[in-house]
């Protein structure tokens, strides 16, 4: 599966997905899994091994439904997931570290930056997944979780919309001395969304400025949705 889903990977387009994630600061993929591969994964989430911890997000306000954090080492798919596409997104999140004046690059290769994160003390594993029922709900949010932060990030259905009511994923763009702008994503089984984790650049007449980004899912009203998050950098 991992030879398969990384040539799947390579073959999209890669260069209108770049020019989607810079116009609008997100973007869509197409299918990346087959039904069986998403049920494969989503079948995980009761095998506690995999899981360094799990998550009740009632319990800290952060909205209704829970989810789980990978352990390393992580399922061959997912670990293909960000070996693959995170070389397709460092030029481009470069590209904004330079626009929004910041210092900081991003190596060519996924696993030289997880070394920075984890020299940084950041080892902590962030490929999560969610499971949401009915009434549950993800508030906006950011991925930070320490001072390395990739700036794109990616979240993957992997329920098929058929089975299940509400639960969209919802973009929330803030730019400065303005009303928010909100984006709802609806997914096919096994597509993913690309998007900025919590800042992006933006050309004004003066020169990029940065807008800010949170993400979250409204409202399930039936049915069950798992959906898998991928992180580039690893926690503190």
């Amino acid at each position: 599966m991992t030879a398969d889903l990384a040539a799947r990977i390579d073959s999209l387009d890669w260069p209108a997905l770049l020019g989607r994630l810079e116009a609008s600061g997100f973007a869509t993929t197409g299918p990346l899994l087959t039904a069986a591969e998403c049920a494969a994964l989503a079948a995980l989430y009761d095998a506690p091994a995999h899981f360094r911890s799990r998550v009740v997000m009632a319990r800290h306000g952060f909205g209704q439904g829970e989810y789980r954090y990978f352990s390393y080492p992580l399922p061959a798919a997912i670990q293909t997931l960000r070996e693959t596409i995170y070389p397709r997104l460092a030029p481009l999140a470069n590209r904004w570290q330079q626009q929004m004046g910041r210092t900081e690059k991003f190596p060519a290769a996924h696993a030289d930056y997880i070394a920075d994160c984890h020299a940084a003390g950041q080892t902590r594993p962030t490929p999560l997944l969610l499971r949401y029922g009915p009434g549950d709900y993800n508030r906006l949010h950011q991925d930070l979780y320490g001072e390395l932060v990739f700036p794109l990030q990616l979240t993957l259905l992997l329920s098929d919309p058929a089975t299940f009511s509400g639960g969209d994923f919802v973009l929330v763009e803030n730019k400065p001395r303005s009303q928010s702008r909100a984006e709802v994503v609806r997914l096919q089984q096994g597509e993913a969304v690309l998007f900025a984790v919590s800042q992006r650049p933006v050309a004004g007449p003066r020169g990029p400025y940065r807008v800010a980004l949170r993400h979250g899912v409204s409202t399930l009203h039936g049915g069950r949705r798992h959906t898998l998050g991928i992180i580039f950098h690893d926690a503190g």
